[in-house]
């Protein structure tokens, strides 16, 4: 166990207070190719369903990104005045992997707020990442908030927010895949688990990590956590479970449930585990696609989830139903958004309280 005292940061829960949900406006038309009227469309209501709870801050690249995203956004009767536009050019719209973490500094009196800059490589795959890599600086900047560069023997650690969920008192979950795999698409070739461990206690407040095996089909992060597991509460996590023996992922999830049977949180209290049914697989050209349940959004009074027009839809939204009595959950159709191989967690990101 580790002596709270050496605990600086604390990476909070998703479904802790937001002051704010993060967005990028999307642009590159190489991730949505013949859909980017569709997406916008998405990104419209899942907007306005946010608007309607907590602030909404969205980055364009120009004047003219910005009229078009206020064109959808009224078509879908959403709160502009809650909505607040930022000019920070990116390269792609995938928020969660290349945006700021925010982390609460336990050493001030008001647990001030920071921003916490791992650094992006495009997942280890895509070589145009520069102004993504950017972002966390630039919010730092205008949001006149501290910067913390996190650093692993001297280099600059490399991290996405999808591989990473956490429970808000110092338990994280991720896979081997995505952190460990030192052959496909490395983030920091070279490093052990151990070494990790100490870093994520060092930058978010984490004494206790989950490893599970690999992430879903369809997956070009190589394994992010975010399509697989996630945590509801303290003490609750889903998990993605295909009960279809010839798919891919049924063996993968059901590996990763026997590890989720054998594992404690912080407090070594065993977690409460509900699985979560996959849809039926869904293809784009030859390519299958993560369409997955557990890529949800928690927001303040509501939960937004990726829905497929398939019979596991309304399954999925009654369990999460019953494990957020407190918000609305809220299904929007997403099969045009997940062609860019991401989902409603993937382009959102959350800025606590």
């Amino acid at each position: 166990m580790y002596k709270k005292n050496l605990i600086r940061y604390r990476m909070p829960a998703e479904w802790e207070q937001h002051k704010a949900t993060w967005l990028s406006w999307p642009h590159n038309p190489t991730d949505w190719p013949g859909k980017m009227s569709s997406v916008q469309k998405i990104y419209a209501e899942l907007t306005q369903k946010l608007a309607a709870v907590e602030e909404v801050c969205i980055l364009v690249n120009s004047e003219r990104h910005e009229m078009r995203a206020r064109t959808y956004l009224k078509k879908a009767h959403a709160d502009l005045a809650n909505i607040h536009f930022h000019h920070i050019s990116t390269n792609r719209s995938w928020i969660r992997d290349y945006g700021p973490v925010f982390v609460a500094d336990n050493r001030t009196k008001r647990k001030l707020k920071r921003i916490m800059r791992f650094r992006f490589n495009g997942w280890a795959r895509y070589p145009a990442h520069q102004k993504d890599d950017s972002v966390p600086l630039e919010l730092a900047h205008r949001l006149n908030l501290k910067m913390i560069s996190t650093k692993w023997k001297k280099i600059p650690l490399v991290l996405e927010g999808g591989s990473i969920d956490v429970n808000g008192f110092g338990t994280l979950i991720t896979t081997e895949e995505c952190l460990l795999d030192q052959n496909i698409q490395p983030r920091n070739p070279g490093i052990t688990k151990s070494e990790l461990g100490k870093l994520f206690m060092e930058y978010l407040g984490i004494t206790n990590v989950i490893w599970l095996n690999k992430g879903i089909e369809g997956d070009d992060t190589h394994g992010h956590v975010d399509d697989v597991c996630r945590f509801v509460d303290r003490r609750t996590m889903v998990l993605a479970m295909e009960t279809n023996s010839s798919d891919p992922n049924a063996l993968v999830l059901a590996e990763n449930l026997e590890r989720l049977k054998q594992v404690r949180l912080e407090d070594r209290s065993r977690p409460t585990v509900v699985t979560l049914p996959m849809p039926r697989p869904i293809y784009f050209k030859k390519w299958r696609l993560p369409a997955s349940y557990a890529n949800f959004y928690i927001a303040n009074k509501i939960v937004l989830v990726p829905i497929f027009n398939d019979p596991a839809d309304q399954k999925a939204l009654g369990i999460l139903a019953d494990l957020f009595p407190a918000r609305n959950v809220i299904g929007i159709h997403a099969v045009d958004l997940l062609i860019g191989r991401g989902g409603f967690h993937c382009i959102t990101l959350q800025e606590p309280v």
